[in-house]
This record gives C-alpha cells, structure tokens and sequence, in this order.
C-alpha cells in the first residue's frame, strides 16, 4: 500500500481524491486508496465512490436513487439545491450548464446510471487525472496518487520539456507520467459503465471579448464580490494581502463588506522605491474596522530561500518554490490573530489586463485605432519600431510557430515586442542544459507542433487563457503548502465566474496604454475609493530577487552537488556549480535558472517524500 506522508495534510484548503465506478473490481482497487486518516464517499450500492482527504467544509453531496453528485472546494451551493440537481439529471451533459453557473472554485463529481464524470475548474486550479489500473480507469485530483498507485518513475523526457524557459501550452499542461493522463481544464472525463471505457468531453469555452467595459463593470464587481462571499459568508476572522495595488485593495475592500472580520496584512518591499505601504496606508484610512499588520521588510524571505529544505508532496515542479519561504512566511502570525482564511489579490494581473496581442488582429480589424494604441505601447514598453513591424507581420499558425521554436532553442531569449504580439515567449535552453535534453525537448516540441491548436484562434485571448493557466498551477501548489503551513489560502479573481466576466471585456477597453487596469477601476468604483483606484505602479521585489541569489549562492550551489537532473543526463552540474558561484552572472536576472531549480526542489522532494513515508 502506498501512503502520503504527512505533507499531505489534512486540514480546509488541500481536499484531494481518487474517483470510482460503481464496480467490484473498482472497489477492490479503492481499497489499495483507503489509507489511515482517507475518508471515503460510497455509491447507492455502498462501494466506494470518492475516496481521499478532505474537511467537512468543503463537500457538498446530494443523491437521488443512484444518481450522486458531489461538489468538492469552495462553493456556497446548499444540498437542497444540489439534491434538486441530482433528481432532476437525466444526461451528463446538462452538468454543462450547472459548473458554468455556480460562483467559487470546486472539482465537481457525477455517477449516474453506472458512469462517473470529474471535472475541475476551466482556470486549471483545480486539475483532473486519470490513469488504468489493474484494468480499471480511475480518475484523480493528483496526478502522483496515481503514479504512485502504479510505481511509477517521471517520464525523463517529460523532465526535459519541463527545462524549458517557459514549456508552451500544451506542454506544460501534461502529466509527468505517461500512463496517468491529464484532462484538461476546459474538459471533463466520463468513465462508461464498465469501468473502462474513457473520453473527453469539453464544459467551458471562452466567452467572445465583445462586452462594452460600460456594461461589465457591473458584472465584473458581481461576480468577484460573489467569488469574495464564498470564502467569507461563514464569518470569523480572515485575513487580506494588502499591498496597495488595485488587486489585492479590491479584495480586501470586499472582505470588509461581509460578515467576518479582516486582518490586512502588508508586507513593504526592501527596495526604497517600493511604493507598497503608502498605497496600503490610504486603503487603510477607509477601512476603520480592518486590522492592519505591517511586517518589518527586513525579516521578510529573499527568493531562493529554504530551497534546499522543501519536502512537499507535489505532484509537479512549479517554479513557485522560489517565492515558498515568501509565500508561508506570514501566514502563522495571521494564524495566530484568529484567520481562518488568507485572501490574495493573485491573478488579477491576469484578468484585469490583458494582452496586447489582441492588436495583431485589430491592425487589421481597426487599422487607424490600432496604429494610435500600438505607438503608445511602443512608448510605455520601449519596443523598436523595426520589431515592432516584424511581430506585427508575422501570422504564422501556432503549430508553426511551436515548429520553429523547436530549432531555435539555443538562441537569445526573444524580444519583449515579439512576445508581447506573438503567441507569446519562444522557449529556450540555456548552457547548462544537456545535448540529449534538448534532443527530448525538441522531439516533444516538434510532436507537440503536428496537432497543436491554440486556446483560441486570436493569439490575444490565446495569450491570455495561457497566461491564466500558467498561473493557476502555480497557485495550485502554493495552496497545497499553505494549507500543510496551517492557514489555507483563496485567490478569488482565479474562480472561472470572474475570469469569464473579465475575459468578456472588449480588448480594446481591457488593455490600453493609457489607463492602468481600466476593467478593475470601473468595476471597483464606489467599492474602493478613487483615491485608491489612482495608483498606477506595481512592486517588481527585483531587489529582494537579485539579494536572493546573492545571499543563497551557497545553497544554490549545494543544490546542484549530487543533482538528479544531472543524474538522468538531463543538466550539467559543474556548470551549474560555476554559475552558483557568479550569481551576478548576465541573465539570471531574467529569471532563466527557475524551471531548472523547479524541477531539481521537485525530484529532490519526491525522493524525501518516499523515504519518509510509514509503511503499511
């Protein structure tokens, strides 16, 4: 029997589990799932149905003869509802309708008439696997609980891809295991009756950005208040990141309007021209009811810190283990002022902007319009005109430009235009990369590029649906870490109503250079007061980055002393011990050694995890 070890926590937050048909040859293979501290949810027949780890406050359950469903996460739906839901299903299908419509973040799970359906949330925040085993097909939270089931070792190949700076949709969104599938998010999976049999089916499609910002407004405020309330309608005592920007003000803003009391916590940069307190301070003069805590800068983690002692069970490398040490670090003194629950303003870079991009298609939409807002973008990112040109002209399909990443992965990191208008960064491999990973990755690119589609045909919004996904994985891990650290955490602008009101907005009026935020401002007036709507920077933390490497050389350096990437052939670990000792090396300012260390912290924590577990 394989077991967790303890980092798989038990506590709100990190609700993970395995899914069953209604079969004995199902129930036998549950029984290899059930381990000590596992809850199991059973089928009308009394065989296991949902087997894994969860609180009580995060399943909502409702059956009607053998129909069941089961909403597991964050969602303010009552049972009634849901057992007039389960009566009423006559076909999987109609589930369609009722994921796109209930607000909050939940896997949700069907079994009727002998089938299962899963499904996650179309932000990727909530992911969906499945794998065979012992000839049955189980579908999964975690791609690892089914690796493990079947002692599987990472795919090398799948290692390499992940070297990648970055790995490009939709690579970054497979398993590390061959055998265990990965469904994607804008997918459900349907187990047939005989326990076999699978397919994909597609829940969620892009709203088209058509909306007048005029009309969102309302609708944007709506659906981030009700995404707000599902955390905070149960009262007590939650916290809010309050970093002064439009984001994270918006939530706290919110929280305040609900029934629980809020704690806000600050935390200033190093960097003298971080601007983060004066912005929290004039949100705080509005807010007399709030708490406000103010950590000391200088007590606060660097980047890199703690990486050589990260243990948790993940089930993928992120490049959030980086920012770990940054990210826990204050949540046991919000524990400790009664939180129950830490609110961030994360993703609302992602939804309340977009990207520019969009302006591709519109040059040749809104010519006169388009050339006015892209000298403006010239002029606010520093894009050479002669870039500019190139990027604009280039319309190749996204299958051809994945192609031709493939044999250009050796060259300088691309442009910040030809990101910025194209279907966004061209991976690269830096020195310390192997030739035979590159061999890998390029082969997965080039597999990759036969059949890839993009997320939608205007590499705008393709560009943005890749940049939320991206996102939410890392999310995903950070909420698994803060819920072991004990103070489980929610990001509200990732629940898919608010990124579908969002998304909805006319690009022209989501992205101008003239306005910073323009969605977030309209539809936060007479929320946030227009004294807080007014700020117009955002701390980078490049000071806390750049100090990071220099006061973690050593452990950066030890990181790579017995490396298991360079074990499987995958990196050079002498050249990785050079760079450790010249972290103010050209580019590693730009962040190019994440995906490496990401996918070292993550073997390494695989290899700790298994040693520690108890047996059974």
């Amino acid at each position: 029997m394989t077991e967790l070890h303890e980092s798989a926590g038990t506590g709100p937050g990190d609700a993970h589990f395995t899914v069953f048909t209604d079969r004995a040859d199902a129930a036998a293979v549950a029984r290899s799932f059930a381990h000590p501290g596992s809850r199991t949810l059973t089928h009308a027949s009394g065989r296991p149905w949902l087997v894994g780890r969860w609180h009580d406050g995060e399943v909502v359950t409702a059956s009607a003869g053998t129909t069941a469903l089961a909403v597991v996460g964050c969602c303010p739906v009552e049972a009634d509802e849901l057992r007039r839901r389960a009566a009423a299903l006559r076909d999987l299908a109609e589930l369609d309708a009722l994921a796109r419509s209930l607000p909050g973040s939940f896997h949700l799970v069907a079994a009727l008439d002998g089938r299962i359906r899963v499904q996650g949330t179309a932000s990727g925040l909530r992911l969906v696997f499945h794998a065979e085993i012992d000839g049955v097909r189980v579908a999964a939270t975690r791609a690892d609980t089914l690796a493990d089931a079947l002692h599987l070792d990472p795919d090398v190949e799948e290692l390499a891809v992940r070297l990648l700076w970055p790995a490009p949709y939709p690579l970054f969104e497979t398993s590390l295991w061959r055998a265990v599938t990965a469904v994607p998010p804008e997918d459900a999976v349907v187990v047939a009756a005989d326990g076999r049999t699978v397919r994909h089916t597609r829940w969620w499609t892009p709203p088209e950005p058509v909306r007048p910002l005029a009309h969102a407004a309302p609708l944007i405020r709506e659906a981030l208040r009700e995404a707000v309330d599902a955390r905070t309608r149960q009262g007590g005592t939650v916290s809010c990141d309050l970093s002064g920007g439009l984001d994270s003000t918006s939530v706290c803003f919110l929280a305040d309007r609900s029934p629980a009391r809020v704690v806000a916590s600050t935390w200033p940069g190093r960097d003298p021209a971080d601007t983060d307190l004066y912005w929290a301070e004039q949100a705080m003069g509005h807010l007399p009811d709030v708490e406000h805590v103010v950590w000391d800068a200088d007590a606060s983690p660097l980047v890199y810190e703690d990486l050589l002692g990260i243990d948790d069970l993940l089930d993928e490398p992120t490049i959030g283990v980086m920012d770990r040490s940054r990210v826990l670090h204050h949540l046991p003194g919000l524990a400790a002022r009664g939180s129950r629950l830490h609110l961030t303003g994360i993703g609302g870079d992602h939804v309340a902007w977009c990207s520019e991009a969009y302006y591709h298609r519109m040059l040749r939409t809104r010519p006169l319009f388009a050339l006015r807002q892209l000298r403006g973008f010239r002029a606010l990112w520093q894009w050479p005109l002669g870039g500019t040109a190139r990027a604009l002209a280039d319309s190749r399909p996204y299958r051809d430009w994945l192609r031709d990443a493939a044999g250009r992965l050796r060259d300088p990191l691309p442009s910040s235009v030809a990101t910025g208008l194209g279907w966004g960064m061209a991976p690269r491999l830096f020195d310390w990369v192997t030739p035979e990973a590159e061999r890998m990755a390029r082969r997965a690119l080039l597999r990759t590029a036969a059949t890839a589609a993009p997320l939608h045909p205007d590499r705008g919004m393709h560009s943005d649906l890749e940049q939320i996904r991206s996102c939410s994985r890392v999310i995903r891990q950070w909420d698994r870490m803060a819920a072991r650290a004990g103070l489980p955490m929610a990001s509200p602008f990732l629940d898919d109503r608010v990124i579908e009101a969002c998304l909805a907005v006319r690009p022209s009026e989501r992205v101008t250079p003239w306005r910073y935020k323009p969605v977030l401002g309209a539809a936060m007036r007479g929320i946030v007061p227009e004294g807080c709507l007014r700020r117009t920077t955002k701390a980078t933390a490049s000071m806390d980055a750049s100090n990071g490497l220099r006061e973690h050389r050593a452990d950066l350096l030890a990181l790579w002393e017995e490396s298991r990437l360079a074990e499987l052939g995958l990196v050079d670990g002498a050249a990785l011990r050079r760079l450790a000792r010249r972290p103010a090396s050209p580019g590693l300012s730009d962040a190019i050694l994440y995906s490496t260390i990401a996918a070292e912290v993550w073997l390494r924590g695989r290899s700790r995890g298994r040693a520690h577990a108890p047996r059974s």
